[in-house]
């Protein structure tokens, strides 16, 4: 399932990142978005949604949820 299916407030496992840009790969490692770490979807919006990382929050977009395997 990917973050976009996620159920709010529920803490998930990152399994994968499908995504070839490893810009992206870095940038969201640099967030502590990667795979085995815990994530929390905090609410969903309507272009994306807002995910808990650690002690961080972040609004990513629907593109980028779709990407997040969990």
């Amino acid at each position: 399932m990917t973050l976009r299916e996620a159920v709010e407030g529920k803490e998930y496992i990152i399994q994968q990142i499908n995504t070839d840009d490893e810009d992206l790969n870095a940038f969201l490692f640099s967030l502590g978005c990667y795979e085995g770490e815990t994530i929390t979807v905090v609410t969903h919006r309507k272009g994306g949604c807002t995910v808990s990382i650690k002690d961080g929050r972040y609004n990513i977009d629907s593109q980028l949820a779709d990407a997040i395997v969990v």
